[in-house]
């Protein structure tokens, strides 16, 4: 069964959705990281404090709460009807549907999982499968059936295929 969307643009016939989508995406990253870290450090003084008054308990939620807040913070900025984080808008990139499937919750929290996995075990080789796809997806984008365009020329594009 072929789930591919037909109208899906191409690079050669819409490089403009394409145009530095890489380097936008690694300027995102750092953007995004920062956002976390400063989401983590509140947390962390905020459960140190709780940590004093409830003698430790608070501390033994620490592990949890983080990574609950930092996948909180993809499912509410890649569910919005954005479909960006803050650090992809300011870089004008949005996620988008490479497959017939709409973007729900369970693809949503998948990507950034699956992200965060290859940038912990190798880096490199999401990079390298980003350099050598033709829409320049990275390993989670193919796990999950996403793309990642330019978010200003994107509207125009597609207004254009529905024509």
């Amino acid at each position: 069964m072929n789930t591919s969307r037909p109208d899906l643009p191409d690079p050669s016939t819409a490089p403009q959705l394409f145009d530095g989508v890489l380097q936008r995406r690694g300027i995102a990253f750092f953007i995004d990281t920062v956002i976390l870290a400063v989401i983590a450090t509140v947390i962390l003084l905020v459960g140190a404090i709780a940590g004093i008054f409830t003698l430790g308990l608070a501390w033994l939620s620490l592990p949890f709460v983080i990574p609950l807040a930092i996948l909180g913070y993809y499912a509410m900025t890649l569910g919005s009807p954005m479909r960006a984080t803050v650090g992809m808008s300011m870089m004008d990139i949005v996620l988008v549907p490479a497959r017939g499937y709409p973007l729900d919750g369970w693809k949503i929290l998948i990507h950034p999982l699956v992200f965060w996995i290859t940038v912990w075990v190798a880096w490199p080789v999401s990079l390298f499968v980003a350099l050598f796809t033709p829409r320049q997806q990275m390993v989670q984008d193919l796990v999950t059936g996403t793309l990642m365009l330019r978010r200003s020329p994107m509207v125009r594009h597609w207004a254009g295929v529905r024509a």
